[in-house]
């Protein structure tokens, strides 16, 4: 860790066998797990914990204070997980009051230019591509990928094992294992390849398709496919994830393509 050129707070907790490149500039309250790489160029600033074996690329900023006006200096973090990738240039806000941290899971990767605002919670195995950018007050749960050049509205939440579009700009809530894509976003089907890769077994894809007939082409409003959903079909996990993904939406969930007004 002695790299001359960087300049390392002496009150940050570094681990003994972390990699830091020169012109890299870590400040105080920060943490810094075994294994990590941290590239020339990198801003950690107040707050920032970060695990294990991550990979943190040139021109990286971590743990900047958040983009709100109402921020009042209140101590907050960012926390990111283990094996977790951040490439070139991305930027993420610590947390405010709301929450007191912005938290990023393990073993994602966050391609060139994201943009991570306050007070998201992203999960496991999440990849947000080039450019892509979120607003405060996101949820992202495991697996979900987001494309390049997409932009998230503030308090939106994005289910598990989603696959969105690039381009997209994502303004209603994202159910679990499905596809979105084009404007304004829509249901189009599910995410049934990525499922595969995921382990599912052919009955459980097949399910949560049925499952979508209803909500979104069978020209059923929301309520009346959930109750239907809730009724005649059966219990499992991933109706369940489905059933209370939409019952917590509070901004409500994208609709079908099909029945978008012209």
């Amino acid at each position: 860790m002695n790299q001359p050129l960087a300049y390392v707070h002496p009150q940050a907790k570094i681990a003994r066998n972390v990699v830091i490149e020169p012109f890299v500039t870590i400040h105080k309250n920060v943490e810094v797990g075994e294994g990590t790489w941290i590239g020339s160029n990198v801003t950690i600033m107040e707050g920032a914990r970060i695990g294990k074996n991550c990979r943190i690329f040139p021109g990286a900023v971590i743990s900047a204070i958040p983009q709100d006006l109402k921020f009042a200096g209140e101590e907050t973090t960012v926390e990111i997980g283990d094996n977790t990738t951040v490439r070139e240039f991305v930027t993420i806000n610590r947390g405010t009051v709301a929450s007191n941290k912005t938290v990023i899971g393990n073993n994602c990767l966050l391609m060139a230019y994201v943009h991570v605002a306050h007070d998201c919670f992203i999960g496991n195995n999440c990849i947000l591509a080039n450019a892509a950018t979120l607003a405060g007050h996101i949820n992202i749960d495991d697996y979900a990928i987001l494309g390049g050049l997409s932009a998230v509205h503030q308090f939106v939440n994005i289910g598990a094992h989603v696959m969105i579009s690039g381009g997209s700009l994502v303004r209603k809530d994202v159910p679990p294992f499905t596809k979105a894509a084009r404007d304004p976003l829509s249901f189009v089907g599910i995410n049934s390849i990525g499922l595969r890769r995921r382990g599912f077994s052919s009955e459980q894809i097949n399910e949560i398709q049925d499952i979508y007939r209803h909500i979104y082409l069978r020209k059923l409003n929301v309520s009346q496919a959930i109750t239907y959903v809730e009724t005649e079909m059966p219990a499992t996990p991933e109706r369940d994830e489905i059933l209370s993904f939409i019952a917590r939406s509070s901004r409500g969930i994208m609709k079908g393509y099909a029945y978008q007004e012209k």
